[in-house]
């Protein structure tokens, strides 16, 4: 997705309730507005309408054609689009970003003197040496460093991981703890990655995109 400072205004086109409030829930968390559409020519006309800068669309609309949404709203511009599949055992989020998606990843991110670098995934300390990175463990980071200094729930940061690599069997806490031993020497009195009691993790020092 672009820049968080350029994503203000997010197109919901899904007809699950529950669904729909968990997403709302967490955009909104990051002062983003949301607009939710549950039809297909609903969605056209909010688009037309308000223009919004993201758009989230289930594939799995229960009433309408999911896939066909999909290529009439991509007609219409080269607005960010991510793609939720909701079938039974499908929870995968895909990311859709068209022309932006280049400029997600590229660039770097910048946080106490290390540097991540979106293209290569590869993560250097403030010495310069390289540090190994899962796929999982990318993942955290990145969303970590994207939301810096704003506490994040396991579930986002779980759903996040999923992007890049099947975690179902494993603790999004087990994950973090492995993340933790390659930032800090002390894992279990981390200061880079906060335990914040009750709700998730925070990444607890500023970062920016270079």
């Amino acid at each position: 997705m672009s820049k968080a400072g350029k994503i203000r205004s997010v197109l919901i086109v899904d007809d699950d309730p529950a669904l729909i409030q968990t997403m709302e829930e967490h955009l909104r968390a990051s002062n983003l507005s949301t607009t939710v559409a549950d039809k297909h020519t609903e969605a056209l006309a909010i688009y037309e309408k308000l223009k919004p800068d993201a758009i989230v669309v289930n594939l799995d609309f229960g009433q309408d054609n999911g896939p066909q949404i999909l290529r009439n709203l991509r007609n219409r511009g080269n607005v960010p689009i991510i793609l939720i599949g909701n079938r039974r055992g499908d929870n995968d989020i895909v990311v859709r970003p068209q022309e932006n998606h280049r400029k997600t990843q590229s660039g770097r991110w910048l946080f106490g003197g290390w540097s991540l670098c979106l293209k290569t995934r590869q993560l250097r300390e403030p010495s310069g040496a390289m540090v190994a990175l899962t796929k999982g463990e990318y993942a955290l980071l990145v969303a970590f460093v994207e939301a810096a200094q704003r506490p994040l729930s396991r579930e986002y940061l779980q759903r996040a991981t999923r992007i890049h690599e099947n975690i179902f069997d494993r603790s999004i806490d087990v994950q973090i703890l492995r993340l933790r031993r390659k930032l800090e020497v002390n894992a279990r009195a981390s200061q880079l990655i906060r335990t914040v009691r009750g709700v998730g993790y925070e990444f607890s020092i500023p970062a920016e995109r270079a």
